[in-house]
Order: C-alpha cells, then structure tokens, then sequence
C-alpha cells in the first residue's frame, strides 16, 4: 500500500466526520496526526486507525473501550489486539441481543396498546 497523507479537511471529507469529532479523537489519543507548524497530516496508519475507530463506533463501542483496543496493538501486536477484539464484540453482541429484546418488547407492547386504542375509538 503506497503511503498517503491527507490535511485536516481531506481527513474530514474521506471519512464524512466534522472538524470537531477529528479534533476530539485526537485529544483522546485516538489519533495521532503528523503536525507541520499549524497544519496536520494524516497517514495510511491514521486512515487504518479511523476506519476501525468508526466501525467500532457503528456497533456501539465505546470511544474509551476503541482506544484501549488500538493501544493493544502497539504494545502488544496482533495476535493480542485479535484477541481483545474477539472479547470486545462478544460483550458488544450480548448487549445488542439485550437490547433487540427490549426493543421487540417494547414494539409488542406499543402495538397492543395501539390496537387496543383503535377499538375503543370504534
């Protein structure tokens, strides 16, 4: 893969986050751009790094959970990052299966009452 280098606002568009989201993942540590003077460029490794951060977010991760996560890598390499992420999204499935019931639930429950509603109002 050939080295990229993307400014602040070609970070922005290639991944659709706003200014202020780029900025709170770097002073969470979640990314580490190259700085020259005021300006800041991101790498293939900061790209990597945004891609497995948004996944993570899309599933519901938190930011702090994607964090810890990362550094996993950097201290201990892949197998170990591998590892924790099996971990990750067996806790991130139990609680999206939990709440698919409660939402299942929930939608019976609002379907009933809608219906029960409806009659009286025959």
């Amino acid at each position: 893969m050939s080295e990229i280098r993307l400014s602040f606002k070609e970070m922005c568009a290639r991944f659709e986050v706003t200014p202020r989201t780029l900025r709170y993942y770097e002073y969470i540590e979640l990314l580490q751009p190259e700085r020259e003077g005021r300006s800041r460029f991101y790498s293939t490794r900061e790209c990597a790094r945004m891609t497995l951060i948004l996944r993570g977010r899309k599933f519901g991760i938190k930011l702090e959970e994607i964090r810890q996560w990362l550094k996993i890598y950097e201290n201990e390499g892949t197998t170990a990052q591998r590892e924790a992420f099996i971990e990750m999204a067996d806790r991130q499935l139990s609680e999206l299966e939990d709440q698919a019931l409660q939402l299942d639930e929930a939608i019976k429950e609002l379907r009933h009452l809608r219906e029960e509603t409806r009659l009286k109002r025959s």
